[in-house]
């Protein structure tokens, strides 16, 4: 799956679609803690976090993460979003708790 697949699926809600939508989605990651994040999110990964700041976008942008996703119904204010349009981050926003979020991403990976 792509990001732009994922986009197009409507699983999450597009805060903003980044410029590598076609970034292949490999697996998933969760974390909260920032610089566990930087050290261990992938190119290929979904990043899911209820942090929603311009630090998560920071770690993003430095991971080449595939895509941010803010679980838990978290909102992103104006910043964040201009942030992540300036640096054509992909973030999506979800309701569900972390770990639902990651069982729906890794399920379609799995499912290929």
């Amino acid at each position: 799956m792509t990001v732009k697949d994922l986009i197009d699926s409507d699983i999450f809600e597009a805060v903003n679609a980044g410029m590598h939508t076609e970034t292949k989605i490999e697996g998933v990651y969760c974390c909260d803690m920032l610089s566990l994040a930087l050290a261990r999110v992938s190119e290929d990964c979904a990043w899911i976090t209820v942090i929603c700041n311009i630090n998560t976008l920071a770690v993003a942008y430095r991971t080449k993460a595939a895509c941010v996703i803010i679980a838990e119904g978290v909102t992103a204010d104006e910043n964040f979003r201009k942030e992540a349009k300036s640096h054509d981050i992909t973030v999506f926003r979800t309701t569900l708790p972390v770990f639902e979020a990651a069982l729906k991403i890794h399920n379609i990976v799995k499912d290929g």
